[in-house]
């Protein structure tokens, strides 16, 4: 056997040397998701699933376990509670988070109300809270750091407001958004004020039956009419951020993402076309001329090569410092009323826009992002991504928790920002100073190559 392959834990074949903080015995998990997610913890060294209402174990399976683990003791069959890490759906944690208890080395996905983020219309009044409380201490300079999100109301509640926002910028377009929903369900561009009106004299107009239900909670967003456009085409791009702890604010970022491009050449000329304004592959995929063996996607590795080509190095790297920017200043404007629990962590997939000018814009952040696969690279993506958020929590106590890169993660702030200690190839040949953030997004990473000599590196420490 390699040396590499002695490592506690890492590609391991015997089980029996994950144990950590967990105990002597292997990890038990439990997912609510059929995609890649469960690949990666069904191959995952000495993690067993656990069986129970939610659990995808198959029925004849079920008590019991590969002949390597038949020694330990059996699970049972009715377990629910019985699990170590439980990647979950948010329903079943609405309805059950109030009333477990959760034991010291349980771990759990998503913050109670993780909402306050997720939910388009709170996203933008968490962060025009916050900007609104920079502003009175600290000045109107540093609130434009805050100026990455579109002009937005909420509606119906804020319709008024809009109307007269709408008639002092006649013949702009604006974009309606459900604020609870994804994938693109219920959007659509409109110019006229007519075609909103028409809307709310429709279901949303209030009425004095008490019975009906409350309208659904939509925002309007002035839409971003100047994308940067690659071949033609629209594209936004995916970021993934990992949230450990709220108090204090840990937040690791993914290097790997993609850029998900529009199926039709983007034009202003017909604004009811899909096809042409949302990137969501859900939208996208039933395009007429679709290939799904192709797709809409490219790597943030290859968009950052084509982008610094053709932009530069120095403005590609501001850019991407301005992304850092929108995931702490975003996570902050919630920092002080998401429920922190020490069990919770959570990973953010973050849809980031840039217009012709390299300006990045939020669009929205998801608290459940697609981890179903599109392809072979996507699901490489996913599979690798999943699994370095794995080590990160380190379940199995193999870490020193001083790492500031884990496989593709890099640790980008922990109760305050963090500096690289390393150059990358993806840094400005002046960039060396000691101020460089800890940020690679596109960068390349060899992250096999990576976890082998962060592992070795904590046991020689674990044993010193």
């Amino acid at each position: 056997m390699s040396k590499v392959a002695r490592i506690p834990g890492y590609q391991s074949k015997n089980p029996k040397q994950n144990r950590g903080i967990i105990g002597d015995r292997e990890i038990r998990f439990k997912c609510s998701l059929q995609n890649v997610i469960l690949d990666v913890l069904r191959g995952r060294p000495g993690w067993t699933e656990v069986p129970g209402p939610n659990s995808q174990v198959p029925a004849a399976q079920q008590g019991t376990r590969p002949s390597n683990l038949q020694s330990l003791p059996p699970i049972p069959r009715n377990s629910d509670g019985d699990w170590d890490f439980y990647w979950c759906d948010r329903e079943w944690l609405h309805q059950n988070y109030d009333t477990m208890f959760l034991h010291e080395h349980q771990k759990i996905l998503h913050f109670r109300n993780h909402y306050e983020l997720t939910r388009k219309n709170l996203m933008v009044k968490n962060l025009k809270r916050l900007r609104k409380q920079t502003e009175r201490e600290q000045g109107k300079t540093e609130a434009q750091s805050f100026d990455f999100y579109p002009t937005t109301y909420e509606l119906p509640s804020e319709y008024h407001i809009f109307v007269e926002e709408f008639k002092k910028n006649l013949g702009i377009i604006w974009i309606m958004k459900p604020a609870a929903k994804s994938q693109g369900k219920g959007i659509f561009l409109f110019r006229r004020l007519k075609d909103i009106t028409d809307w709310k004299k429709g279901e949303y107009q209030p009425l004095s039956d008490q019975t009906r239900d409350v309208p659904e909670t939509y925002v309007v967003q002035r839409y971003i009419e100047n994308p940067l456009l690659i071949g033609g085409r629209k594209f936004d791009v995916r970021v993934y951020v990992l949230v450990c702890s709220y108090n204090p604010l840990k937040v690791w970022l993914y290097r790997g993402g993609f850029a998900r491009f529009s199926n039709t050449r983007f034009s202003l000329d017909s604004i009811e076309d899909t096809y042409v304004h949302l990137t969501n592959v859900a939208v996208q995929k039933n395009a007429p001329d679709y290939d799904p063996e192709k797709g809409c996607k490219w790597s943030t590795q290859q968009l950052r090569k084509y982008l610094a080509a053709k932009h530069g190095v120095d403005k590609v790297q501001k850019m991407f410092k301005a992304i850092d920017n929108i995931i702490i200043k975003s996570l902050q404007s919630v920092q002080k009323i998401i429920i922190n629990d020490k069990h919770c962590f959570e990973m953010y997939g973050y849809d980031v826009l840039l217009d012709d000018d390299l300006k990045p814009w939020l669009i929205e952040i998801n608290a459940s992002p697609s981890l179903t696969a599109s392809g072979k690279e996507d699901y490489d993506l996913k599979f690798g991504l999943i699994s370095d958020l794995l080590n990160v929590l380190d379940l199995e106590n193999r870490l020193t928790g001083k790492e500031k890169r884990i496989g593709g993660w890099d640790l980008l702030w922990d109760d305050g920002p963090i500096v690289a200690d390393d150059n990358m190839d993806c840094t400005p040949a002046n960039g060396a100073a000691v101020s460089t953030p800890n940020s690679y997004l596109g960068c390349f990473n060899d992250r096999k190559k990576q976890l082998r000599e962060i592992y070795l590196t904590a046991q020689s420490v674990k044993k010193s």
